[in-house]
């Protein structure tokens, strides 16, 4: 069961990607990012990347984000995260889009979107071909003082280079890295 676990949408049930594509991010892992980043939310401008269920920015927006903009690949999510938004009433404060990531980010940036959060939880084999900080550095769509939080797997190697690495939190096999 995927959950909303603090905010106006507290308690509000998620709809699963019916996929092993999907992994969500586990309930004792997103208490602990959001326990992290706590003021950062309020107001903020979210870009949820490799977005699979939008559990992570309905949760930023269910703690007080202003916006959020929900990128999948995957047509089986989009549907997912469009019911789960439906199902929260927030509908009127974001953006779905269906797109690889690269390809959203330069769609976004040719519309001058800035983003003062964005969380990227890519598939952990991802990582090893190429690095979604690249593209969101190149394009410039991190607001300024903005914050970047990147999931990925323990074991997985990750060059944190274009951004600086303000703090990594390791919990089971999960590590968040946070850059600014």
């Amino acid at each position: 069961m995927i959950r909303v676990i603090s905010g106006i949408y507290k308690g509000k049930r998620l709809r699963k990607v019916p996929s092993l594509l999907v992994r969500p991010m586990p309930d004792k892992l997103k208490t602990a990012l959001f326990n992290i980043l706590r003021e950062e939310v309020r107001g903020a401008v979210v870009l949820d990347g490799f977005a699979g269920t939008g559990s992570i920015g309905i949760e930023a927006l269910s703690r007080g984000a202003e916006s959020a903009v929900f990128v999948e690949l995957l047509g089986q999510a989009v549907a997912v995260i469009k019911h789960n938004l439906a199902k929260c009433g927030a509908n009127d404060k974001v953006r779905v889009l269906l797109s690889e990531f690269n390809r959203a980010v330069i769609r976004l940036a040719k519309e001058k979107a800035k983003f003062s959060l964005v969380f990227l939880d890519p598939p952990y084999k991802l990582l090893d071909e190429r690095n979604p900080l690249k593209v969101i550095k190149k394009r410039d769509i991190l607001a300024p003082g903005g914050l970047i939080v990147l999931r990925r797997h323990f074991k997985t190697k990750f060059e944190a280079k274009f951004f600086t690495l303000s703090r990594q939190v390791k919990l089971g096999d999960d590590t968040l890295l946070f850059f600014r």
